[in-house]
C-alpha cells in the first residue's frame, strides 16, 4: 500500500502556468487600455489571468535607460514569452537580453526589418515576431485627410520626436512628398523632452500654422492631453495616429485598428505557447485602418468637417 502512494501524488502535481512578460516604455496608467485589451483578447482564446496564465508587468515610465534592466529581470524570471508595448527601444532591449525566449511586438510603428529586429516580415528568423503598424507609411494619408477635412489648411506644423528613427524618416522623406502634392507647407518642430513642449507651443504661434500633425511615440503619448489641449486652445485642426487621441479630444485620428491588432497579439501568444517557434510566424501588418472624427472638438474650434469625409469615418464622436 505504501508503494502505491507516490503514483497519485505525482498525478496531483500542479500543471505549470505559462508566464507572460509585458515590457512597456510607458507607465501603468498610460498602458492600461492596451494591456487590458490584450488580456481580454487572450481570454477569448481561453487564457484566463490567474488561472492558466500569469503576467509580469514591467514599465520604464519613459526612462529608456531602464529598459535593459527590466528586460533582464523578465529573463531571470524565466517567462515563456515577452510582449513588447512600444517601438524599437523595448524590442531591442529584450532581444539583447535573450536569444531564446520568444518576443512578440504588439504594434510599434517602426519597420522591424529596417531596424534590424527581424530578418524579414515573412521569415523573421530569430526570436522576434508579432505586429508592426508601420505608422510612418500612413503619414501622407493623414496629411491628405487633414486637407480634405479642412480645405483651408495650407501651413501644417509637425510635432515629432527626433529620437525615433521612424518619425525622422517620416519628416524627411514621407511627409514632404505628400505635402508638395497637396500644396501644403510643413513647419517641423522637434520635441526632445516634456520640458520642450510649452516653449515650442509659444514659438509655434509666431509662425501661424493653420493645421497640426502629431507623430507617434512614447514622449507624445505621455503628453497627449497637453498637446490636444494646445491644439484646441489654438483652434488648430489636428490629426493624430490613433483613436485614443480623438477620444481624448483630438479632432481626428487615422491609424491601424488597434482592437484588431490586439486580437492578433493573442493569436501569436497562443501559437507560441502551443509550440510554434517565433521564427516561423510571419510578422503581420494591419489589415484594417480606422478614421475617427471628433465633432465636439470641431464645433469647439470652429471648423466644419467635409461631409464626404464624415461619411467615410469609422467612428464619429458627437
Amino acid at each position: 500500500m505504501l508503494l502505491a502512494l507516490p503514483l497519485p501524488a505525482r498525478a496531483q502535481q500542479p500543471k505549470k502556468i505559462p508566464r507572460i512578460g509585458y515590457l512597456s516604455s510607458s507607465d501603468p496608467a498610460r498602458e492600461a487600455a492596451r494591456s487590458e485589451a490584450i488580456r481580454l483578447a487572450l481570454r477569448e482564446r481561453g487564457y484566463i489571468e490567474g488561472q492558466n496564465i500569469a503576467t509580469e508587468y514591467r514599465y520604464s515610465e519613459g526612462k529608456s535607460g531602464r529598459l535593459p534592466e527590466l528586460a533582464a529581470e523578465l529573463v531571470r524570471l524565466k517567462v515563456d514569452i515577452i510582449l513588447i508595448a512600444g517601438g524599437t527601444g523595448p524590442v531591442r532591449a529584450a532581444k539583447n537580453a535573450t536569444k531564446t525566449i520568444p518576443i512578440v511586438m504588439t504594434g510599434g510603428g517602426v519597420d522591424p526589418v529596417e531596424a534590424g529586429l527581424v530578418e524579414g516580415l515573412a521569415h523573421p528568423g530569430g526570436n522576434v515576431t508579432g505586429i508592426t503598424n508601420l505608422t510612418r507609411m500612413l503619414g501622407g494619408k493623414r496629411l491628405e485627410i487633414l486637407k480634405e477635412a479642412v480645405t483651408k489648411v495650407t501651413r501644417v506644423a509637425v510635432l515629432y520626436d527626433p529620437a525615433i528613427p521612424g518619425t525622422v524618416l517620416d519628416m524627411k522623406e514621407v511627409l514632404p512628398v505628400a505635402a508638395r502634392a497637396l500644396r501644403l507647407t510643413l513647419q517641423p518642430w522637434e520635441i526632445r523632452a516634456a520640458d520642450d513642449i510649452d516653449k515650442i507651443f509659444a514659438a509655434m504661434g509666431k509662425q501661424r500654422p493653420d493645421g497640426l500633425y502629431v507623430s507617434g511615440g512614447g514622449l507624445m503619448n505621455r503628453n497627449q492631453k497637453r498637446i490636444v489641449g494646445f491644439a484646441i486652445k489654438s483652434r488648430l485642426p489636428a490629426i493624430y495616429s490613433f483613436r485614443d487621441w480623438a477620444e481624448t479630444g483630438g479632432l481626428m485620428s487615422y491609424g491601424a485598428d488597434q482592437a484588431e491588432s490586439y486580437r492578433r497579439v493573442a493569436y501569436f501568444v497562443d501559437r507560441i505557447l502551443k509550440g510554434t517557434p517565433p521564427s516561423e510566424l510571419p510578422v503581420e501588418q494591419p489589415m484594417r485602418f480606422e478614421l475617427v472624427v471628433n465633432l465636439k472638438t470641431a464645433k469647439q474650434i470652429g471648423v466644419k468637417i467635409d461631409p464626404n469625409l464624415l461619411a467615410r469615418a469609422n467612428k464619429v464622436i458627437r
